[in-house]
Parts: C-alpha cells; sequence; structure tokens
C-alpha cells in the first residue's frame, strides 16, 4: 500500500506520530492552566506563520507538525484557513500532507472547504494518481448536499481511471456519497456494475464492500463476475478477502443447493477429479449419487481454502464461517486445524474463535474432539475465556473421555476465581445429566464439595445437586439428609431457597428432618431474603398437606407472618396457599385438589449448552457474538430446492487485446537473415525467447493481467498464448542481435548491462515466502524457472565451445535440447564467460565437467523412456548450471553450481551440490574455503580447503546442505586468502526431492492417506508437444527429481518421491481430461512444497 492510502485511510496515525513528536506542549512556568492555554496558542501561531511564508521547507515542516497534533487527538481547526491555502502546492509532499487535513476537518469547516472546491476538481486530473485519490477523498469528505452532481461525477471519472489506486478509492467514495444522499443509488449501481468488472486485485475488496453498503440484494451483479471473484481472492488485500468471503456465502446460499442430503454419497476420488475441471464438460451421473455439487460451488469452497493460512484471524474465521455454511458435512473438518491455531493470538481474538468453536462442537463433536488439550484452561486465561473453554469441554465430553474431563473439572473447582469454579460445578451436572454412565460419580464428587470453605462452591453444588436430584429422587434420601444438616452454615439465598424445594418436593422421604427444617425457618422468617420466604411458604404447605399433626401451627404461623410481609409477591403467595390448603366455605371444591397442585410430579429440568440456540445466526458474525440480532445483520437465506440456472455465471469469451503484450518501449527490430540453426529450431527458439519475455512484461504489470480469465481456465490459456504470440518478434530480434554482436567490445558492455538488469530477477523468488509461492504468481515463477535453465544452458554452451573435438555431435544434441538451449536466448549472455575472458580448454576442467555433459546430453535424444526405469538411482539429466560468483564480483574467482541428484555421501538429510570453482585471474588463487553461514544454525558439509588454484584452471567440489525442506536460499562466504565474498545457493522445490520406488497398488494406497489438507491439485492446459508419455515424464522429471511409477492407464501418470530432509512422501498423479487438459494433483504433508512444486509442473507441461 502507497503512503498516500496510508495516511488517507488510517487518518495519517501511524505515520503522523513520528512527524509530531516535537509538537508536545511545553507547561509554562506560571502554572499547569496557563500553560495549557498559552503554550498551544503560540504554538499554533507559530504554525499559521510556517503556513504562510514563502519557504516550501517551513511549510513541510509546518504541515509535519500539524497532521502530529491530529494523530495525537489534538484539535487543529483553527488552522484551516492557512492549511486549505496550501493546498495549489506544486509540492507533492506538502499537497499530500494538506489533503490528510482537510480529509479529516472537510465535514467540520464546509464553507472553507467549499471555496476550494474548484482546486480539488483540478487535482482530479492531476499526473500524480495519489493526488488524483486524495483529492477524490477530500471532495467525498465534504458532506453538503449541494455538491452531490460535483462528486457523482468525480466518482465516475474516477470508476474508469487508468490507475487502480483511484479506482479504488472511487469505490470508497461511492458509500460516502450514498450515506449523503440515499436518492442517487440507481447511479451509484451502475458504477458499481462497472467497478465489479475490474480485474485489478486493489480494486475487488473496496467495490465488493460499497455493494455491500449500496445494494446487497442486487445478487444478479455478481453472476458474472462470480468466478473472477473466487480466482482473485488470493491476491485481495486481507479486510477485501473478508468482505468478499462474506458476500459469497451469502451469494451461494441463494445459488446452490444443499450439499448436506440425507444419502448423498461423496466418491473423493472421483468428485474431486469432477470438481477439479472448470470446463462445462459433465459426466455420467450414476443414481447411487443423488447430490452432484455444482462445479461453481467447488471453485468457491477451493478458492477459499488456502486463505486457512492466513495471517490475518479475520480471513481464517470467515473461511471457517464459510466452510461451516456451505460446504459438505466431510469437509468442514479441515477448519478445525485453523481454528485451533488462532487460539494462540490475543485474548479478544480468543473470545470470539472460543465463542464460533462453542456452536460448532455442540453440533460436531467430531471435529475437535482430537484437539482437546488445546481447550484446557490456563492460569492466565481471564474469566470470560476460562468459560467458555468450560463450556467447549463440556460439549466435548463423552462416554470415552469424560474421565479425563471430570480431572481437569476438579482441578478448576479449587480455582481462586469464584465465578469460574461456579461454573465449573454447572459444568459438572451437566456431564452428569447427559452421560449416565457418570451420574452418580458427579454427584458423590459434588456431595463432597457441601463442605468446602467457600460459600460460593457451596451454593453452586447445592443448585446443581437439586437438578440432578430430581432425575432419580428415590435413591438419595441420604444426600438430602446431609444437605439438611448444613443449611445452617449456608448463607447464600438460592442455596437455602434449594434446600427448601427439595425437602418439601420429597418431604415424605425425610418425615422427621423437614418439619425440624421448617421449625428453624419459622424462627428467622423475617430476616430471609424473599426466594427463601417464598421456599418456605411452599415448604408449609406441602408438610400440611403431609404431616398436619405436626406442622398445623407452624404453617399457620407462618401464613401469618406472610400475610403482613412487606413484598406484594409473598403477600399474595400466602393468601393463594391459605385458600388452598386451610378447607373454608369460600374455598370451595378448590380444596380437594390441593395435593394434586402442590405435590405433582415435576418434569427433570435439562441442562443445555448457552449455545444451544446461537446457530441461528451466522457465525462470525456480531449478532452471533452478541446472540441478539445487530442492526444491519443479513441473515443467511435457506437452500434452495432447485438450483437457479448456473449458466447465468457464463461469461462470453472475448479476444484478449494485444497491444499490453509487446515489450514497452521497444520497437520491433527487423529480421536478421542469418541463422544459426535450422528454420524449424528458429521458429522454436522465437517462441520460447518471447514466453520468457512477456513474463517479464506480466510480471510488471501484474494488476491488469493477474486476473485476466473471470471464471474459465481455457480464457486464460488463450490470453497467454496470444501474448506469446505477438511478443515473438520482440524477442527474437532482441535474442538475435545479442548472438550476432557476441565478439565485439560493443557487444560485452551491452551485455554487461542486461546482466545487471536481469540478476536481480533471478534471485526474486528467494525472497518470496509460502504465502507469495501459494498465490501461485504466475509471472515471478516463470521469470524463476526461465532464469535458472538459461543459466544451465549458458554454462553448456560456453562448455561445448571450448570442446572444438564435437561441434557435430553438439548440434544433433541441440535438437533433442530445444527447451534448454532455447530458453538461453534472453539471458545467454547472462553467465557466459567467454564474453569476459576466453575460457581455456583446460584439461582437468574438460575431463570434469565436459565429459558428464556430453553424457547427459547424449542421453536427452533417445527416443523413449522405459516406464520400467529404476526409480532408485537419480532420474533424468539435464545438468542445470547456476551462477553462484561472478568473476568480475569474485575478483577473477568465479563459481557455478548445479544439483547432481545423487545420494549425499556426507549425510542421508543433505542434498548434494556440486561446485566448478574457476580462477579467471592472471595471478593464483590460494586457500579457497567456505566462511561464515547465514543462518548459524544452517546445517552445511564444505569441501575441503583449496590451497591453490593456478590462473585460467578450474576445479570441481562436492558439498551438502541440509535445506529442511525449505526453498530458502542457503546464505554463506566463499573466501580466499585475501577476501570474502557472500554467495547464495537456490533451490528448486524440485532438487529438494529423491526419486522413490513404488507400485501402482502402493501408490494409490499412499495416496488415499493424504488427502483433505494434504492435497493440492490444478487444471493445467497442456502444450501440443507434452502430451505423449515421453513428452510427460521429460518435463516432470526435468522439474523434480521424482521416480515414475509404473501404470496400467494410458491416461494417467505417476510419480512418487521422498523430501531429502524428512523423508516426507511426495506424490504427483497426472490425468489427461483430453488433447490439451489435465488435472495435476499433488499428495504430501509438505502443503507449501506441494504448492510451489504444482506451480512448476503447471508451468513446464504448458509450454513446448
Amino acid at each position: 500500500m502507497s503512503t498516500g492510502s496510508l495516511y488517507n485511510d488510517q487518518g495519517g496515525a501511524e505515520a503522523a506520530v513520528e512527524a509530531g513528536q516535537e509538537s508536545t506542549p511545553t507547561s509554562s512556568s506560571t502554572g499547569p492552566a496557563f500553560g495549557l492555554f498559552s503554550a498551544d496558542f503560540k504554538k499554533n501561531e507559530d504554525l499559521k506563520e510556517m503556513l504562510e511564508s514563502n519557504k516550501e521547507s517551513l511549510k513541510l515542516e509546518a504541515m509535519k507538525r500539524v497532521v502530529g497534533l491530529i494523530a495525537k487527538g489534538k484539535n487543529a481547526s483553527e488552522l484551516f484557513p492557512a492549511v486549505v491555502k496550501n493546498v495549489a502546492s506544486k509540492n507533492i509532499e506538502l499537497k499530500k500532507l494538506v489533503y490528510v487535513y482537510l480529509v479529516r476537518y472537510a465535514e467540520e469547516q464546509q464553507d472553507l472547504a467549499l471555496l476550494s472546491i474548484s482546486t480539488f476538481q483540478r487535482a482530479l486530473k492531476d499526473p500524480n494518481q495519489l493526488i488524483r485519490a486524495s483529492a477524490l477523498r477530500v471532495l467525498s469528505s465534504i458532506r453538503v448536499p449541494i455538491i452531490v452532481p460535483i462528486m457523482m461525477l468525480a466518482i465516475k471519472e474516477a470508476a474508469a481511471d487508468l490507475s487502480p489506486y483511484v479506482r479504488k478509492t472511487s469505490a470508497h467514495a461511492i458509500q460516502k456519497l450514498y450515506s449523503l444522499d440515499p436518492d442517487q443509488k440507481e447511479q451509484l449501481i451502475e458504477v458499481i456494475e462497472k467497478l465489479l468488472k475490474d480485474k485489478s486485485t486493489l480494486v475487488a475488496g473496496s467495490v465488493v464492500m460499497a455493494f455491500e453498503e449500496v445494494c446487497p440484494d442486487r445478487i444478479d451483479l455478481i453472476h458474472k463476475n462470480y468466478r473472477k471473484l473466487c480466482n482473485l481472492l488470493m491476491d485481495v488485500e486481507e479486510w477485501g478477502q473478508v468482505v468478499i468471503i462474506s458476500m459469497l456465502t451469502r451469494y451461494a446460499r441463494t445459488q446452490f443447493t444443499t450439499p448436506w442430503k440425507e444419502g448423498a454419497m461423496f466418491d473423493e476420488n472421483d468428485v474431486k477429479t469432477f470438481y477439479d475441471s472448470d470446463s462445462g464438460e459433465k459426466k455420467d451421473q450414476v443414481e447411487s449419487k443423488p447430490y452432484i455439487m455444482d462445479p461453481d460451488h467447488r471453485l468457491l469452497l477451493r478458492s477459499t481454502k488456502p486463505l486457512l493460512q492466513s495471517r490475518n484471524t479475520a480471513v481464517v474465521m470467515s473461511v471457517a464461517q464459510l466452510y461451516w455454511h456451505l460446504a459438505p458435512k466431510h469437509e468442514v473438518a479441515i477448519v478445525t486445524k485453523s481454528l485451533v491455531r488462532l487460539l494462540r493470538s490475543h485474548r479478544e481474538v480468543q473470545y470470539i474463535v472460543l465463542q464460533n468453536i462453542a456452536t460448532m462442537s455442540i453440533q460436531r463433536k467430531g471435529m475437535f474432539e482430537p484437539f482437546m488439550k488445546s481447550f484446557y484452561v490456563r492460569s492466565t486465561d481471564t474469566t470470560h475465556i476460562k468459560t467458555l473453554k468450560l463450556e467447549i469441554l463440556t460439549n466435548l465430553a463423552n462416554e470415552a473421555n469424560i474421565s479425563t474431563i471430570l480431572r481437569e473439572f476438579q482441578t478448576y473447582v479449587k480455582s481462586q476465581d469464584k465465578a469460574f469454579a461456579a461454573a465449573t460445578i454447572q459444568a459438572i451436572g451437566r456431564c452428569a445429566t447427559n452421560i449416565s454412565e457418570v451420574t452418580d460419580t458427579c454427584l458423590n464428587g459434588l456431595v463432597l464439595l457441601l463442605s468446602n470453605r467457600d460459600e460460593t462452591v457451596v451454593a453452586e453444588s447445592v443448585v446443581v445437586i437439586k437438578k440432578l436430584l430430581q432425575t432419580q429422587p428415590t435413591q438419595h434420601s441420604e444426600i438430602i439428609k446431609h444437605m439438611a444438616k448444613l443449611f445452617d452454615n449456608i448463607t447464600v439465598p438460592m442455596a437455602r431457597a434449594s434446600i427448601l424445594w427439595l425437602m418439601g418436593e420429597y418431604c415424605e422421604r425425610v418425615p422427621k428432618i423437614a418439619p425440624d427444617v421448617l421449625r428453624k425457618m419459622a424462627k428467622t422468617f423475617t430476616a430471609e431474603e424473599d426466594i427463601v420466604k417464598l421456599q418456605t411458604v411452599n415448604l408449609a404447605a406441602k408438610l400440611y398437606l403431609t404431616n398436619s399433626k405436626q406442622t398445623k401451627l407452624l404453617t399457620q404461623y407462618i401464613l401469618n407472618l406472610g400475610k403482613y410481609d412487606q413484598n406484594y409477591d409473598i403477600r399474595d403467595r400466602t393468601r393463594l396457599i391459605r385458600q388452598l390448603i386451610v378447607p373454608n366455605e369460600k374455598s370451595g371444591a378448590l380444596n380437594k385438589y390441593a395435593r394434586r397442585i402442590l405435590l405433582a410430579p415435576k418434569p427433570a429440568p435439562v441442562l443445555e449448552s448457552a449455545f444451544k440456540d446461537r446457530d441461528r445466526f451466522q457465525l462470525g458474525t456480531l449478532s452471533h457474538s452478541l446472540n441478539v440480532k445487530a442492526s444491519g445483520y443479513q441473515e443467511l437465506s435457506d437452500w434452495p430446492t432447485v438450483a437457479p440456472d448456473p449458466s447465468v455465471r457464463n461469461v462470453e469469451v472475448i479476444e484478449p487485446v494485444k497491444e499490453w503484450a509487446p515489450l514497452v518501449g521497444k520497437k520491433r527490430q527487423p529480421k536478421s537473415d542469418e541463422k544459426f540453426y535450422s528454420d524449424e529450431e528458429d521458429e522454436k527458439e522465437d517462441e520460447e525467447s518471447a514466453s520468457s519475455s512477456s513474463s517479464s512484461s506480466e510480471d510488471s504489470s501484474s494488476s491488469s493481467s493477474s486476473s485476466d480469465d473471470s471464471g474459465s481456465e481455457s480464457e486464460e490459456e488463450e490470453s497467454s498464448d496470444e501474448s506469446e504470440k505477438s511478443s515473438t518478434d520482440s524477442g527474437k530480434s532482441s535474442g538475435e542481435s545479442e548472438e550476432s554482436s557476441s565478439d565485439s567490445e560493443s557487444g560485452k558492455k551491452k551485455k554487461k548491462k542486461k546482466s545487471k538488469k536481469v540478476t536481480p530477477k533471478k534471485s526474486k523468488p528467494t525472497a518470496a515466502d509460502s504465502d507469495t509461492d501459494e498465490n501461485g504468481n504466475g509471472p515471478v515463477a516463470k521469470a524463476s524457472s526461465s532464469s535458472a535453465e538459461s543459466s544451465s544452458a549458458s554454462g553448456t554452451d560456453s562448455e561445448e565451445d571450448s570442446d572444438s573435438d564435437s561441434p557435430q555431435k553438439m548440434k544433433s544434441d541441440i535438437k533433442s535440447k530445444v527447451k534448454v538451449q532455447v530458453k538461453s536466448k534472453k539471458e545467454v549472455s547472462l553467465l557466459d564467460l567467454d564474453d569476459f575472458s576466453p575460457m581455456p580448454t583446460n584439461a582437468s576442467k574438460s575431463s570434469v565437467l565436459s565429459s558428464s555433459l556430453l553424457s547427459d546430453l547424449e542421453g536427452l535424444s533417445l527416443s523413449s523412456i522405459s516406464t520400467t526405469m529404476q526409480v532408485t538411482t537419480p532420474s533424468f539429466g539435464p545438468v542445470k548450471t547456476h551462477e553462484l560468483l561472478h568473476h568480475m564480483t569474485g575478483k577473477g574467482l568465479s563459481a557455478k553450481y548445479h544439483f547432481p541428484r545423487q545420494p549425499c555421501l556426507y549425510q542421508p538429510s543433505m542434498v548434494s551440490v556440486q561446485l566448478i570453482l574457476t580462477n579467471g585471474s592472471d595471478h593464483s588463487l590460494e586457500e579457497i574455503h567456505i566462511g561464515d553461514r547465514s543462518p548459524a544454525s544452517l546445517n552445511i558439509h564444505c569441501f575441503n580447503t583449496i590451497e591453490r588454484l593456478e590462473p585460467e584452471a578450474s576445479v570441481t567440489v562436492s558439498m551438502g546442505i541440509d535445506f529442511s525442506d525449505s526453498t530458502q536460499a542457503a546464505n554463506f562466504q566463499l573466501c580466499t586468502k585475501e577476501d570474502q565474498f557472500s554467495v547464495s545457493i537456490q533451490p528448486a522445490v524440485g532438487e529438494l526431492l529423491m526419486p522413490s520406488t513404488m507400485t501402482e497398488q502402493d501408490f494409490c494406497q499412499e495416496q488415499g492417506k493424504l488427502l483433505g489438507m494434504n492435497e493440492t491439485a490444478a487444471d493445467v492446459t497442456m502444450a501440443t508437444a507434452n502430451t505423449t508419455s515421453q513428452a510427460i515424464s521429460k518435463q516432470v522429471l526435468s522439474v523434480a527429481n521424482v521416480g515414475v511409477v509404473p501404470s496400467g492407464q494410458s491416461n494417467l501418470y505417476r510419480f512418487a518421491g521422498r523430501t531429502v530432509s524428512s523423508g516426507a512422501l511426495v506424490l504427483v498423479l497426472l490425468e489427461l481430461k483430453d488433447a490439451s487438459a489435465a488435472t495435476l494433483t499433488i499428495n504430501t504433508e509438505k502443503s507449501v512444497m506441494a504448492s510451489m512444486l504444482l506451480r512448476d509442473l503447471k508451468q513446464a507441461l504448458a509450454q513446448a
């Protein structure tokens, strides 16, 4: 996000605090009151003078202080006239700060802001996108109805702006204008409809927010953009993701049928292959599967699944609620780990997440049962967190784990937190009613708690025991007697009332004790709480009916006391009871039914979870958290019985615009007549060169190209093919011009410049973390693989050139290796050392390197690859050589490295790496060795120190590196006696594997164990040349060091390997659908590696 957006969207809070540090008011010596006013007054006068000065630096300094005041919550409104004068300043930094100020105070000082409205309108045409966006933001902050037409015009113009940042700001302005004048709704909907078609990820979240504010019921606007929003979701900023997921949840509930039908059967393999194809083809529907998920429904679930790994808790919670409300029941469990992970966050986040888990755990205990220990209460938890964890543990209790849970509860009862201890006793009561096997155990435990010193614990125990005794009262007269003995010591009104109720309800089972309790109560009746008095009256009435001899006088005494009580409830109850139990002329027939009324059997109370009815609200909403419908809450609709027409989401395939495909700023050069290779090879060469050049152009315009498809994969592939064709000529001409000038001095300079530009591109993937990899950024991946392969090709070129005895063999080998050789045309000059100094035909060098490369190249010309190849041996052998240290940087020492794909001799968990060190200087280099490494824990087996390397000599050494199954670069220092050079080895993800032997049956068995979160799949559009079994094996093995698994089906290709460091199994399955479409599935526990490997394989299979 740019600086401007930070300022404007967050009120300048963070950036301005630093800027305004100097503006802290200094207290005057004359006293606090005087200092408070006079210091601020003087300071503002000072700021006014600075703002009105002629020096830009003073104005800028003043504005920094003013924004600092705003950030600290101080009132700077009196400076408005002085600030607004600078709105037309030519200094962009000053202008940005002025706009930050105006956004804050434009609403308060509307008249002054209106005077500058012409300046804002001019700024809407400013060449700087930040100024255009800021002007629109200020304009929409002036909440005066008279300028509504101007705002509407500005929003419409901004919605068509070339800058996605300005379009995003226009989406924000839509909401402000709608709140100012709701009558503009129809015009604003037109703008929203236009912005929804925008392919920029920057705009998507903001326009969906505007849609939710202005017209959430206009589902028809989403139809055509549904697939595009699903595909863009990964790359949208986090809060945009939350809004989009919420909207798509509501959309899906109106467009798809329920996946929760009774008898719906899911065959994972069949269903997944069907879902994963985004083409419109239908598969034969079997009668045993009444429910087949809509491909668009599956697209939504598949697009949101990777976001469970988001660092933003709101995004994870949104995806969890989406799966809860939309996914088939057997798939919802994948959100469990992510939700449990959020429990390590702040207590505010824990509170919301635990509330949602509590609701989920009532309906599906099995989801969270494996993670039960995560809900154990910690001493540092706050009371509300403890209570929620207690709720979840109670929900998860069953016959298998109840003993563990009760042991936990025993500890919790001793807690110093009285509210929590009371809640624990309630939880024990719930467990006792839900699981009949432990009812007696729980009752005995609660009776023991009656002797506790703490009144709260005793009171809660009494209340819970009362509820439990109602379930089986005949067996527990001893408990009632024990409670009667404790009655005098218990002071909590609710507990005393509960004991009195028990005495009255079961007075026939304790005929001696109940009258005595009533006698004691008659003494203290007037001093008791109201709830205790009511139960005393009830007890007296019940004893009068069952044991009138002993209690008649006591009852009359208590009824007389109650008749004159201050509380009208007690007076009314006394009158009712007297008429009911004491026969007289007025009571009539009512007296006959007194026993049936007062001593009627009562149903046992049901102890339920407080979260039982919360599932009526959507998870993750404010309404769910409060358990009350909040304003603005939109209810999820019920699933439709018949799905609406899915064709409304189909988008017409539009021919991609070609004007952005060629490289900007480069003219097409006329084709050279000289050709080094044959025509056929030249054409292939041009295609490859174009693909690599188009990748760089795509990289620079990611916002437009990242969303090229609006739902259908085929459209994306067409557009990328088109761009490759259109940029072919420019790529070809640049490649040939490099070749023709390779020997000239000017050519050398040109290549040196190019190397500076292109080399950072090679290191770009090293900085990419797992999030970037999982986003599947095509342009980055394409650039990295092309640079890696081009470096290997250039390395082999230099070797072949130096070997003058085999020019014919080189030519024939290059034909079989078009892919590797041709890709080097873009960067052929980067690593070719012949451009800088002539490479000698050194005997040691040719014997070490050249022969092995030639044998590898010969292996490429084999007509077929046997399916029964020994997969335990290293797979496939075009050695890709990468530059480690250029001889210009290394003061004559140059180094290249490659991965020989051999088991490491030093440690099995290490990846074997071979280094070729060359001395390109005119003096010998001494003591070449490996120095410090970063991080320090990096496990490297270093090569032995090379005592001396003569000029123009070369030596090959081996080393082992434990990458710990990560593509993070291994950084270390390559040292000579005099110098140290920092170098970095970046492994491709495929080099972190070792091939594994496996039968087809074993493959299917292991694949069945690695489903759900361990499976990553994507559709691949295969290049025409890659549809044969030899070509597929060749392309897969070029990317990953895996073994071929024999397959009995012609359209299925299986490969297996294990990660070198941890030995985790990696299974690759390629299923051909038709001539060009295929599904690629990777099963492994290493989900980050899977997504990166999937990206590399997808790219390799898609290009010839």
